[in-house]
C-alpha cells in the first residue's frame, strides 16, 4: 500500500533540497546563509571561486563550475578559526581542521554580509561546543582505517599484504591483533578482496591516495579537489575503498550522528521474525556465493545482521529484492555498521524506489533510459521497436544491481566507485555507452534472447584488449572497460542530473497511475467482505484511504503480530495499517463534520482553506472501528465502518450513535457518556448557523436527564452515580425523537455526512477572473508556495479593497453561493394552537389525551410514541413518557406540497371553467352558506346525549373500513363518524378537529 507514498506525494526539489544532495547531507540541514568566496589551501597557490554555505552542523564549499573543489566539513571537526590581517577591502579567515589541514577563505560578499556570516559561524561553533560533539569525534574516528594508514609514526602500510591482509607481528600473543587497532574494516581483510592485486595496481593506488589525504583532509575534513575525481576514475583501493564510499555518498555522517543505533536494533529485535525476515533467510545463500566469505557460517551471518537491522529501521520497505546482491557486495569493504548506513543512503536518498515492494525507482528510471537511448542513439531504438525487443530485458538488472550482477566485480566496483562520487547520472551514462560500444551487433538481432547473449559476451570481455590489431602498444594494452568508461564520461556527459529530474519528471504520473492501478485493484479484489458498498464505492474508499497515506504517512503504526488470515499485498507483505494521525486525515475526506473549511473571497478568486478537525469523536470513531484491537485500522477496517453507517436509516443511525459512546458495551450509557454524546453533537453542529442546533442539543440534554431520571431511578454508592447505567437505547430513541432537528439529522444528515466522491480542489480556479491578476495567478497554482504568495497578495488587495471575506462553510447546513448560509428551519407542527396553548413547557398533559391511529384496509402505520417504546424492554411507561411522547406525535415531517403558496387566482381558475358548470359550482357553495348560517344554532338534546362522555382529550377519529370513527377509552367499540349527531358536532367544532 504505502510502497509507493514517496512517489505519490513527491513534490519537486526546491534549491536548498538540491544543495542536501549535492553535499550528501543528512535530511533536516537548513541553510542558515551563504557568500561568495574564494578558497586557498595554506601553502598552495592554486585558488577556487566560488560559494561558501552554513549548514549547522556543517560548512559547505562549491566551485562556481560545481565539479572542481568541494567539501563538506562538520563544525565538530574545526579546531580553530581566525580573522586574517589583510588588505583594505578584504575579509579573510583561516580555518584549522582536525587533521591539521589549514584552509583560507575570502569572503568576497559585501561587507554586511561577511559579518554576519562570521556571527552565525561563531554562533554555530559554540552550540557544537555546548552539545559535545567534539568529545564524541576523537573515538570515532578511530574506527577509520585512514587514521592508521596515514600517520607518519604508522607502520600499518608496512604490515599489509597486497591481497589487503595483514602481517602479524611475532610480538603480539595469538588473538590480540585486534587490540592493535579498532578501525573498521570489511569481510575482504580476512577473506581477501575479489581479483588481482598486482594486476590492479593496489600499492600504486594505495600510495597516491595516501599522499592525496595527508594534504588534503581524509574522511570527514576530506577536500575534494580536480585530482580526487581522477583517482576516483582511476580506481580505489581496496583497503580504502569502503571508507571513501561512505565519506562520498554521506553516510559517514549519519554514522557520526547515529552512534550505536545498529546495535541497539539488533538487540531489542532479537529473537522477532517478520515478512521480511524469512525473505531474508530464503536469499542469504543466493548473494555472491562465489565470494569465499559467503560460503562460510560467518559472512552469512554478518550479511543477515545487516538486512536484518535494516528491515526493523525501515519496516515500510523491509527486505526487497536486489538488496542482499548489494549488500553482499559492500560488506566485502565495509563493517557491519558502515554496510548499514549506506543501505540507508543508497535506499533513501541515491536509489528511491528501486528497493521497494513495487519497485517503482526502478521502473521509473527504465522509462527515462528508454527515452534517453531514443534522444542518443535513435537507430538502435528504433531496431529494438522493430524486432520487438525489450531494452529492460537487459538494463533492469544493471541498474538494480549497479552491475555487479551483470560484469565481473573488480569492474562492477569501479563504476560503483564513479556511482558514489559523480551520482545516479552515472547508471545512465554507462548503460548508454553499453549499447553504443555494441551498436553494430545491435542493429542485428532479432529477439530477445540474442540481445541478452550479446551483452553476456560482451561483459566477459571487458578485460580484453579493445584494439588487440593496433601496432601501439600504447593502444593495445587499452581494455574494453576503459573505452567503457572513456566514452560513458567524454561522449555521454550531456546526460547531466538536471536531465534525469526532468524525464523523470514526464514519466513520474504514467508509472503511478499504472501502479496505483494495480495495487487497487488488488486490494479491493481480496477484500473479505464489502458490506454494503460495491466496488466502486469500495475502490473510492481506497484512493480516500492511499491520499491519506501520503499526506501523513502511518508513522505511529507500531509493529503487531501477524494474521496469516490477513490480506497481502502484491508483493506478499501484510497490508498497511494506518494510526490515528493518518486516520484523522482520511475521515476530514469522507465526513464533512471531520475537516474545517473557510470559503475566502476577495474580488479575484473564491478559495477554500481546509484543516483537519481534531475531537475525541473522531478518536472514539478510530477505536470504535478497530474490530481486530491493534491500535491500527486496515483498508478492510475502513470499509466496514463506512458500510456500517452509511446506509443507515433513522433507528439504525440512532443505534449506531448510541453504540459509539457505549464505551463498556453494556447497552446503557452513564451520565458522564451522555454529557460526551452531547459534546460530539455540538462538535458536529460546531459551524451552522444560527441556534437551531444549540438549541436541539441543548433540548437534548434536558430530556434526556428527565427520562433518565424518571426511568433510572439512581441509587447512590461509594464511587458515586455517574458510572453507574443511566440512558438506554430506548430511552435515546426517545429523547432523539422527541426533537424535531435531531430526528433530522439522525434520519438524513448523519449519514448524508460521509461521502464518497472527490472533495472540490481548495482552489476553485472557475471562479478567478479574466485578466492580468488572473491569469498571473493560474500561472503559478501548480506550485504550493507560489499559490501560498498568490493567495496572501490577493488577499491584501481584496483587503484594500473592501472585498476580503471569509466565511465559515457549515457540515450540515447547506452553503448556497446566491443566498449564502442558510440556517435549518424546524418542521411545521401538527400541534393545533389550542393544545399548544394547553401545554405549555413543563406542564402536565391529561392521560386522555387522544392518540390518533388512521388505518386504511390492511395497511397499518404505529404512531412515533408506539415505535419510541422496545417492546421487548421492560421499561415502565410513566406519565411523563406518555406526556412528552404524545406531543411529539403530533409531529408530522414535511412535504413537497406544503411548499405550495396561495397566489391568489383561485377565483381566476374557478371563472375560467367551461360553460355552465363553473356558474353551477358558484351557485352550490352559496346556498351551502346560507343553510350553515341558518341552522348553526347548535347541539340538539339528541346530539349532546349521543356525545356525553366524550371530550376533546379524550378521544380522537380514525378510520376503520374507510370510515372515520372515533376511539375512546371509555367506550367499548369505536363509534362511526357517520353518525349524524357526531358528524354535526365535527362540523360545528364542538369535538376535536381532525384534518385527514
Amino acid at each position: 500500500m504505502t510502497s509507493i507514498t514517496s512517489l505519490r506525494s513527491h513534490r519537486e526539489p526546491n534549491a536548498t533540497d538540491k544543495l542536501i544532495a549535492q553535499f550528501s547531507l543528512p535530511k533536516g540541514c537548513a541553510l542558515k546563509i551563504d557568500v561568495n568566496s574564494v578558497v586557498t589551501l595554506h601553502g598552495r597557490e592554486d585558488s577556487y571561486a566560488g560559494r561558501l554555505y552554513l549548514f549547522p552542523p556543517f560548512l559547505c564549499f562549491m566551485s562556481l563550475d560545481q565539479k572542481s573543489v568541494k567539501f563538506t566539513l562538520p563544525l565538530s571537526t574545526i579546531r580553530r578559526v581566525e580573522r586574517l590581517n589583510s588588505r583594505s577591502g578584504v575579509f579573510a579567515l583561516s580555518i584549522i581542521v582536525w587533521h591539521g589541514t589549514k584552509i583560507i577563505i575570502q569572503i568576497t560578499s559585501l561587507r554586511p554580509a561577511a559579518d554576519q556570516f562570521s556571527a552565525m559561524l561563531r554562533d554555530a561553533l559554540k552550540a557544537e561546543l555546548q552539545q559535545g560533539s567534539m568529545k564524541l569525534l576523537k573515538p570515532f574516528v578511530k574506527t577509520l582505517y585512514s587514521e592508521v594508514l596515514i600517520p607518519p609514526s604508522s607502520s600499518a602500510m608496512d604490515k599489509e599484504r597486497e591481497d589487503g591482509s595483514i602481517i602479524k607481528d611475532p610480538d603480539v600473543p595469538v588473538g590480540m591483533e585486534a587490540m592493535q587497532s579498532d578501525y573498521h574494516g570489511g569481510l575482504g581483510f580476512e577473506f581477501k578482496f575479489p581479483g588481482d592485486a598486482k594486476k590492479l595496481r593496489e600499492s600504486s593506488k594505495l600510495k597516491l591516495w595516501a599522499t592525496y589525504l595527508r594534504s588534503h583532509g581524509r574522511h570527514l575534513t576530506l577536500l575534494r579537489y580536480p585530482q580526487c575525481t581522477r583517482l576516483i576514475q582511476v580506481g580505489l583501493p581496496n583497503r580504502l575503498r569502503g571508507e571513501l564510499w561512505e565519506t562520498l555518498s554521506g553516510s559517514l555522517y549519519l554514522r557520526l550522528a547515529n552512534s550505536g543505533l545498529y546495535e541497539k536494533l539488533l538487540k531489542d529485535n532479537e529473537g522477532r521474525t517478520s515478512t521480511s525476515t524469512e525473505d531474508i533467510e530464503k536469499d542469504l545463500s543466493r548473494s555472491l556465493p562465489e565470494y569465499p566469505a559467503y560460503q562460510t557460517e560467518k559472512g552469512i551471518d554478518t550479511l543477515r545482521k545487516v538486512l536484518t537491522a535494516y528491515s526493523w529501521k525501515n519496516p515500510e520497505v523491509g527486505y526487497c529484492q536486489a538488496m542482499n546482491i548489494l549488500a553482499a557486495a559492500i560488506l566485502i569493504f565495509m563493517s557491519e555498521e558502515q554496510a548499514f548506513w549506506l543501505l540507508e543512503v543508497l535506499c533513501d536518498r541515491l536509489l528511491p524506489g528501486y528497493y521497494s515492494p513495487s519497485m517503482w525507482g526502478t521502473i521509473l528510471d527504465q522509462r527515462v533510459f528508454e527515452a534517453l537511448v531514443h534522444k542518443c542513439l535513435p537507430l538502435i531504438h528504433d531496431r529494438f521497436h522493430a524486432v520487438d525487443v525489450q531494452l529492460s530485458v537487459a538494463s533492469l538488472p544493471w541498474f538494480l544491481s549497479l552491475f555487479i550482477n551483470s560484469m565481473p566485480l573488480i569492474y562492477a566496483f569501479r563504476i560503483i566507485d564513479c556511482f558514489f562520487a559523480m551520482g545516479p547520472k552515472v547508471l545512465f551514462q554507462v548503460g548508454t555507452a553499453i549499447l553504443k560500444i555494441n551498436g553494430p551487433e545491435l542493429l542485428e538481432i532479432q529477439d530477445d534472447g540474442s540481445f541478452i547473449n550479446l551483452m553476456r559476451d560482451y561483459f566477459n570481455s571487458l578485460g580484453d584488449s579493445a584494439h588487440p590489431d593496433s601496432v601501439d602498444p600504447r593502444v593495445r594494452a587499452i581494455t574494453n572497460f576503459q573505452e567503457l568508461l572513456l566514452v560513458s564520461f567524454r561522449e555521454f556527459s550531456v546526460i547531466t542530473e538536471e536531465t534525469i529530474a526532468a524525464e523523470r519528471k514526464r514519466f513520474r504520473t504514467e508509472i503511478v497511475s499504472g501502479i496505483e492501478s494495480f495495487t487497487k485493484r488488488a486490494a479491493v479484489r481480496n477484500l473479505k467482505t464489502l458490506g454494503h458498498l460495491d466496488k466502486v464505492q469500495a475502490g473510492m474508499v481506497y484512493d480516500v484511504y492511499f491520499q491519506a497515506i501520503c499526506d501523513e504517512p502511518p508513522n505511529d503504526v507500531k509493529n503487531v503480530p501477524n494474521d496469516p488470515d490477513e490480506y497481502k499485498d502484491p508483493s506478499g507483505r501484510p497490508e498497511t495499517r494506518i494510526g490515528l494521525k493518518t486516520f484523522k486525515v482520511f475521515l476530514s475526506q469522507v465526513a464533512s463534520w471531520a475537516r474545517d473549511e473557510v470559503i475566502v473571497s476577495n474580488g479575484f478568486q473564491q478559495r477554500v482553506n481546509r484543516n483537519v478537525a481534531d475531537h475525541e469523536l473522531i478518536d472514539r470513531l478510530f477505536f470504535f472501528w478497530d474490530f481486530s484491537h491493534r491500535g491500527a485500522l486496515s483498508f478492510q477496517d475502513l470499509v466496514v465502518g463506512l458500510s456500517g453507517v452509511m446506509f443507515n436509516d433513522l433507528m439504525a443511525n440512532i443505534e449506531w450513535f448510541f453504540t459509539l459512546h457505549d464505551k463498556d458495551k453494556d447497552g446503557a450509557l452513564t451520565k458522564d457518556e451522555v454529557l460526551q454524546l452531547a459534546e460530539s453533537l455540538l462538535f458536529i453542529f460546531r459551524h451552522e448557523i444560527g441556534d437551531t442546533y444549540l438549541g436541539a442539543v441543548s433540548r437534548f440534554m434536558t430530556n434526556a436527564f428527565e427520562y433518565g431520571d424518571a426511568l433510572s431511578p439512581q441509587v447512590e454508592t461509594a464511587e458515586g452515580s455517574h458510572n453507574l447505567p443511566y440512558l438506554t437505547l430506548p430511552t435515546f430513541r426517545m429523547v432523539v425523537l422527541a426533537d424535531e432537528v435531531l430526528e433530522s439529522f439522525f434520519d438524513v444528515d448523519l449519514s448524508g455526512s460521509f461521502r464518497l466522491e472527490p472533495i472540490p480542489p481548495l482552489i476553485e480556479q472557475q471562479q478567478q477572473k479574466s485578466g492580468f491578476l488572473g491569469g498571473l495567478v493560474s500561472s503559478f497554482l501548480s506550485n504550493e508556495d507560489n499559490r501560498r504568495i498568490i493567495n496572501n497578495v490577493a488577499d491584501q488587495i481584496g483587503k484594500t479593497m473592501g472585498k476580503h471575506q471569509v466565511v465559515q462553510r457549515p457540515s450540515i447546513g447547506k452553503y448556497d453561493k446566491t443566498y449564502g448560509l442558510q440556517e435549518p428551519k424546524p418542521r411545521e407542527s401538527l400541534l393545533t394552537p389550542s393544545i399548544r396553548n394547553r401545554s405549555p413547557s413543563g406542564s402536565s398533559l391529561s392521560l386522555g389525551t387522544p392518540e390518533i391511529i388512521i388505518t386504511s384496509g390492511t395497511e397499518s402505520k404505529q404512531s412515533l410514541s408506539s415505535l419510541s417504546i422496545d417492546e421487548k424492554s421492560e421499561m415502565p411507561i410513566t406519565p411523563i413518557v406518555k406526556q412528552l411522547t404524545s406531543v411529539n406525535v403530533m409531529e408530522r415531517k414535511p412535504f413537497a406540497i406544503d411548499e405550495a403558496k396561495d397566489d391568489g387566482r383561485i377565483d381566476d381558475d374557478l371563472d375560467s371553467l367551461d360553460g355552465v358548470a363553473g356558474e353551477d359550482d358558484k351557485l352550490m357553495m352559496d346556498e351551502v352558506d346560507a343553510f350553515l348560517e341558518a341552522h348553526d344554532s347548535g347541539l340538539t338534546n339528541a346530539e349532546n346525549e349521543a356525545a356525553k362522555g366524550m371530550c376533546p382529550d379524550s378521544s380522537s377519529p380514525r378510520l376503520t373500513d374507510g370510515v372515520p370513527h372515533i376511539v375512546n377509552s371509555k367506550l367499548d367499540n369505536p363509534v362511526p363518524i357517520s353518525d349524524p349527531p357526531l358528524y354535526n358536532a365535527l362540523i360545528k367544532g364542538k369535538l376535536h378537529h381532525i384534518p385527514i
